[in-house]
């Protein structure tokens, strides 16, 4: 047998490196993502639509939503202390989630009724973030003006 050993053939791997390679490499690349755990993952559940189903975003960054009422949850343990968030109804889906208030006395920029704009906390995997029970998303906009800047005390809150 000529350069097996044991009755096992070893493949030679070349990559594309070079001036005409792309189309190797995003063939090598399409390959080679099976190898990766995330991605597995992410194709298995995409094809049930796992991903997707259980993402009140639906895959998307940014979502706009109506504040349907504030409310004030408490921090886990060993931290104490009342976080502001606000439930929203979003406007694409129509879920309803719970979306935090970064900022000293940013609640009181937002009121009920107020279009608000809502993207991921950036907590481990889409999950909660800190010392937030269940709360995966933080407002940034609040009738098309960013949150931050009122804080700040740059812009003020448009009346509608």
């Amino acid at each position: 047998m000529g350069g097996s050993s044991a009755g096992r053939s070893f493949e030679v791997l070349y990559l594309g490196r070079g001036l005409f390679s792309g189309p190797k490499m995003k063939k090598d690349r399409k390959k080679f993502r099976w190898n990766e755990r995330k991605f597995k993952n992410r194709e298995t559940k995409r094809r049930q639509g796992g991903v997707l189903k259980h993402d009140p975003l639906r895959g998307s960054t940014q979502a706009k939503g109506i504040v349907v009422e504030k409310v004030g949850i408490e921090a886990k343990q060993p931290n104490s202390g009342i976080r502001k968030a606000v439930k929203i109804s979003l406007i694409r889906t129509g879920n309803k989630l719970t979306a935090f208030a970064p900022g000293d006395g940013a609640i009181s920029f937002i009121d009920e009724h107020d279009e608000v704009l809502v993207e991921g906390i950036g907590g481990r995997m889409g999950r909660s973030y800190g010392d937030l029970p269940g709360v995966r998303f933080k407002v940034i906009k609040v009738n098309g003006v960013s949150l931050d800047e009122m804080v700040r005390g740059r812009k003020e809150k448009p009346v509608r």
